[in-house]
């Protein structure tokens, strides 16, 4: 059976009450150390020639090197047999329904001389210990993909201004295999760390089971050891990829162990490969990340015989779930009441977009992405559109509308400029004015409507007069044409009109002027 080291705190201890005086029964009874090897780490002592102070200066490994080698012997073959198998067993861990009681039969059944199951397990978990300590919790194939973003940024500068913009950079890595993935994005938002999400899960061919967040805002909006409430949008992503969200518990350093030792092994690998180098845009970054993250990922474990690709390609590809035929399309939600016209308005671009008639006053949820806006009452689909960006533009299904609606759906700048031209020139340039004057022609519709309707009420000429007389006040608006034919100001002179206009002892002279 292999030693046990004694812990290099207890060495300390030993070397502090001999120091002190205290005889070596007593030492040994205190530290729980026996005694022949009580006297050969004082033999070390002695020869060594330290002081106690010598022996506080020094670290644990520095401490190790000077004793634990001296006293540690040479482990015997039938452990040195057990170990050659310990490469293949932590492989075989990471396979669904592969326990170490299964493996140890195995063993057994080729060496039935072997250990037994305890001491089977316990030099299996030493040896885990030893070889990397951050490797310890077995991850099944497939089964999780972990997330975070680093602490530290990457700078972008701007080649003609010289700004610096910080990058985030989104770091994964899948549970079994370690294959990392790194990207930098300009935020981490929603939108942004989705993405991301969807370009790791690209880079591996595959979904896994679950992914796990660090509790990060763009994923979680509640945190809780129980029930964390989860950001809508991730929610719908996973849906559509087929696996679970499970944040990380909080205060629970192991829940998130791995991706922090992603995060610090990219800060060695990855971020020093980039140092001291100038990049100008986000591809120009990605192209270096995704460079050096080659060459990590195809770099051998540290006492392993494989890479973080080689043990991907052999145990967890498979593993995982296809990817979906289409890719997720981010989408954004709003809640909004359908207005009197049959049309609800897309806040984020002011456009309006129609529903079916029957649901004039009711609260819809609107989803939209960048292509296409979903309209949705109690959870059921009632209207799709194509996304139009256009401010104060409408967007309408005529099938959606009452037979009232469907006329003013056919409202539109050409068909008023057309009416107007009917009757006058004139007219028409008054109505192209007047919807010029709105900040969309949308606003003009129905004062276009009032005044090419005063036609039928006072006649051809009348309006024509009317709208002259308004173009030589630039009062482009319905409520100037119905003022000035209510005060017949179309039928009489400019001089007519101002001797009309009341004397009031208020109004300032010209004399008040000078």
């Amino acid at each position: 059976m292999a030693n046990k080291k004694t812990d290099m705190s207890k060495l300390r201890q030993i070397l502090r009450l001999y120091t002190q005086g205290e005889k070596k029964l007593k030492i040994s009874s205190l530290t729980g150390v026996s005694r022949n090897t009580l006297k050969k780490y004082l033999k070390i002592y002695l020869r060594l020639g330290l002081t106690i102070k010598d022996i506080e200066a020094l670290s644990d490994r520095e401490l190790d090197r000077l004793f634990g080698e001296n006293l540690v012997p040479e482990p015997c073959e039938k452990y040195k047999t057990l170990e050659a198998f310990f490469p293949a067993i932590e492989k075989q861990l990471r396979r669904r329904g592969v326990t170490r009681e299964s493996l140890w039969e195995g063993y057994i059944a080729v060496h039935p001389d072997g250990y037994k199951l305890s001491q089977f397990k316990y030099h299996y978990q030493q040896w885990i210990k030893q070889t990397n300590p951050v490797m310890h919790i077995e991850h099944l194939s497939g089964d999780k993909m972990f997330i975070d973003f680093a602490g530290e940024k990457l700078d972008i500068v701007d080649k003609e201004t010289g700004e610096i913009t910080e990058a985030e950079v989104f770091i994964s890595v899948l549970g079994a295999s370690q294959l990392t993935y790194v990207e930098a994005v300009l935020s981490q938002r929603k939108e942004d760390f989705i993405t991301c999400c969807e370009h790791a899960l690209e880079y591996y061919g595959g979904v896994p089971r679950a992914i796990v967040p660090d509790n990060l805002k763009s994923a979680v909006i509640k945190s809780s050891p129980y029930e964390p409430t989860l950001n809508q949008a991730f929610e719908n992503f996973a849906l559509h990829y087929s696996t679970t969200i499970l944040p990380t518990r909080s205060y629970r350093p192991k829940d998130k162990s791995l991706v922090e030792g992603a995060v610090r092994i990219a800060y060695r690998r990855i971020y020093a490969h980039l140092d001291g180098r100038v990049f100008h845009s986000l591809e120009e970054l990605n192209r270096a990340i995704w460079e050096a993250l080659e060459i990590y990922n195809k770099t051998r474990f540290s006492h392993r015989p494989y890479s973080r690709r080689e043990l991907f390609e052999e145990i967890e590809r498979k593993e995982l779930g296809q990817l979906p035929p289409l890719a997720f399309e981010f989408k954004r939600q709003q809640y909004s009441s359908v207005s009197v016209n049959g049309h609800m308005c897309l806040k984020e671009d002011k456009h309006y977009y129609s529903v079916p008639f029957g649901y004039i006053g009711k609260k819809v949820k609107t989803l939209y992405s960048t292509t296409h806006v979903e309209i949705f009452y109690n959870y059921v689909l009632i209207a799709s559109h194509k996304r139009d960006r256009k401010p104060y533009g409408y967007t309408t299904n005529p099938e959606h509308l009452a037979s009232t609606h469907r006329y003013l759906a056919e409202w539109n700048p050409e068909r008023f400029i057309k009416w107007a031209e009917t009757i006058d020139s004139t007219v028409k340039v008054f109505i192209t004015r007047l919807m010029d004057s709105k900040a969309h022609p949308e606003q003009a519709y129905k004062a276009c409507q009032g005044v090419l309707g005063f036609e039928r009420k006072v006649g051809r000429e009348r309006l024509i007069n009317a709208c002259l007389r308004a173009t030589e006040y630039e009062n482009y608006s319905y409520h100037a044409i119905k003022s000035i034919l209510e005060n017949k100001y179309d039928i009489l002179t400019f001089a007519e009109i101002t001797s009309e206009i009341p004397a009031h002892e208020n109004i300032r002279g010209e004399t008040y002027y000078q």
